[in-house]
């Protein structure tokens, strides 16, 4: 399974967007150091903000093609369709529910297979996850004291679309999200004129 490496913060500095959401991540980004710190043509801004939600999302190039296709197809705008394609993977979720402290780390729990949806085992990070569906770490895996803690230490604030059952150590999408509250600083307009250019 082909996965994003490479230094993180070195990322976010280059990209100039904290696309982990660690504290840290920029606390060594100077002028210059940024692509956008230069001016830009049309196409090189299309180009950054691309990146910057394929590395938000830490999904690989052929893969972010799909969803940009598959979001094309859909009623929605093609911005907010696309992105909340990216929001209701099952790493994502995982991640926004508190059960892991980044992306990377909730994607190494789903490959692990420590979480079931709706009762079943899932290990696969790009998991679709529909609404109503039930995200619940496995029973073997509550016994993990930095899964337990992270789950009971993280609230989740902000995310209307998202419920959390602490004692059963599980989570529901309750509904997609709007596009204002999905927190990434992303003008998602600029991702899909770069795509509708190359097909």
């Amino acid at each position: 399974m082909a996965k994003m490496m490479g230094p993180r913060f070195k990322l976010c500095r280059r990209l100039g967007l904290n696309v982990t959401g660690h504290p840290k991540a920029m606390n060594r980004a100077t002028k210059g150091t940024a692509r956008n710190d230069k001016k830009l043509s049309p196409y090189g801004t299309q180009l950054l903000e691309k990146q910057r939600l394929r590395s938000y999302y830490g999904v690989m190039e052929k893969q972010f093609r799909n969803y940009v296709k598959k979001a094309m197809k859909d009623k929605e705008p093609t911005g907010y369709a696309l992105i909340k394609l990216l929001e209701c993977r099952l790493d994502n979720l995982v991640y926004r529910l508190g059960f892991a402290n980044s992306i990377r780390q909730a994607r190494q729990m789903v490959v692990h297979g420590h979480f079931l949806v709706n009762g079943e085992k899932v290990n696969i990070p790009s998991y679709q996850v529909s609404v109503g569906n039930v995200i619940t770490l496995r029973e073997k895996s509550q016994k993990n004291e930095l899964f337990k803690e992270n789950f009971l230490s993280n609230f989740v604030n902000g995310f209307d679309y998202l419920s959390k059952d602490e004692n059963a150590f599980s989570g529901t999408l309750v509904r997609y999200p709007e596009r204002q509250e999905i927190p990434i600083e992303i003008n998602d307009v600029l991702v899909v004129e770069f795509y509708s250019k190359l097909s």
